[in-house]
């Protein structure tokens, strides 16, 4: 993580205070847990609490650390500092260090979860506003990054509007597998500790308990979270790269909003960059590196290895972080881009006329032309186009062999743009309802 790519709720998640109040948590309430049912002194449990407003020395924690080469058992030791050893000799009984970390972990990702859903809701919000607002702007539609037929600025939105919101069903889904919590001793038994134990401390602190947990939570659940980053990444990089093509110089269509005193070059005063779409795609590629990792993180050595661990301590807060922002600085862009209906319009008649093929070759068949035939009359008058820069319309009018089967009336009927955006509405309606 980097200031420069990070949003100040996200990294707060994943700071050492905020970890260590965690465990404090888990700890706690563990103690709480086993006093109710009578296995350790209820004032133990209580004195536990006494932490509860103690801001944990992060320094001291890595100083013990430095020599028990143990996180855990260095912030349980600091515990014991605040508390007092006789009043701390229940902490931790028969839990494993995979029980807190494990458990903290699914917390601090439920968390990056919520302001992740709260991002993708109000890139959301942004892409309804602007299909809204373009639904009826016509556009090209382009098919291997050549001229096809007309659609709308609208419903390149709705486009992306439909996906985000396939992104939200998915990343609440994320949320709710990853949210279990363990507390299952050594190899997952429960041999030194009641699964009751489980069960109190996860319901105060929003968990399900992991039905079977060997001495971790399985690395599948995580594996399915970001892979799920990983899609909603590649999401942000198909929006931000059909803005970059708009924004290109010969097409601009629509670019990022620039700000007075803006500069886009150090040495071309004229420069107006899509730089923040072009960060985007460079933020996409580098929340997606984070899924290969996690999948294979799912496979482990017996009841457990730690080989998944340096792992997650790089890959979860890096990729919430960065997904986080990213979501953030779409929904901004989409929010200020700026879009020039008369530029889509210059671009779609730049072949004067040649969009309209398709509807001419639909007609002569209806006529009475055989496909090939159609196909055949079509794509030669096309070609004039191309090559002669000549205007489609003219060039049908003016051919013997199509006027065979269409009249002028007919001809020049197929150049209504309307036809293209009658089904719009429909469109509409099946992605955002009545």
């Amino acid at each position: 993580m980097i200031p420069r790519y990070s949003r100040p709720e996200m990294v707060k998640i994943w700071s050492p205070e905020t970890k260590f109040k965690i465990w404090f948590e888990i700890e706690a309430h563990a103690c709480d847990a086993m006093a109710n049912l009578g296995l350790i002194p209820q004032e133990n449990a209580a004195a536990v609490w006494k932490a509860k407003e103690v801001e944990f020395d992060v320094a001291r924690i890595n100083e013990i650390e430095a020599t028990t080469k143990h996180d855990v058992i260095a912030f349980l030791t600091h515990l014991a500092e605040h508390i007092g050893a006789e009043e701390a000799r229940f902490v931790h009984q028969g839990m494993t260090s995979s029980d807190v970390l494990d458990t903290c972990l699914s917390i601090q990702l439920v968390r990056a979860s919520d302001l992740l859903i709260k991002d993708v809701e109000q890139l959301l919000a942004a892409l309804k506003r602007r299909a809204l607002e373009h639904k009826m702007t016509v556009r090209i539609g382009r098919s291997h990054g050549i001229h096809a037929e007309p659609t709308t600025m609208g419903l390149t939105f709705a486009r992306f509007f439909a996906e985000m919101d396939r992104n939200l069903k998915r990343m609440c889904v994320a949320k709710d597998e990853i949210s279990t919590g363990a507390l299952s001793g050594a190899v997952g038994t429960f041999a030194n500790l009641d699964p009751a134990v489980e069960k109190y401390v996860c319901e105060k602190l929003g968990l399900t308990p992991e039905p079977i947990s060997t001495q971790i939570i399985p690395r599948d659940r995580h594996a399915a979270f970001f892979a799920t980053l990983g899609i909603i990444a590649s999401s942000i990089e198909n929006i931000a790269t059909e803005i970059r093509h708009m924004q290109r110089t010969e097409v601009l269509e629509a670019e990022e909003f620039f700000s007075e005193g803006q500069k886009g070059s150090s040495a071309m005063p004229h420069k107006r960059n899509p730089v923040l779409t072009e960060n985007l795609t460079g933020l996409a590629r580098l929340i997606r590196m984070a899924v290969v990792p996690a999948l294979e993180n799912v496979t482990l050595w017996h009841e457990r290895d730690i080989s998944h661990s340096s792992v997650e301590r790089n890959i979860a807060p890096d990729t919430t972080v960065n997904l986080d922002f990213a979501l953030n600085r779409l929904a901004n862009v989409i929010d200020n881009l700026v879009i020039y209906p008369d530029n889509m319009l210059k671009n779609m008649n730049k072949f004067k006329g040649l969009v309209m093929s398709q509807r001419v070759l639909l007609a002569l068949t209806q006529a009475g032309a055989s496909r090939e035939e159609a196909y055949k009359l079509v794509q030669r008058n096309a070609m004039k186009v191309w090559e002669d820069n000549k205007d489609f319309q003219d060039e049908l009018l003016s051919d013997k062999d199509v006027r065979h089967f269409l009249s002028e009336e007919d001809i020049r009927e197929k150049f209504d743009l309307a036809y293209h955006t009658k089904s719009v509405d429909t469109i509409f309606k099946r992605v955002f309802g009545k």
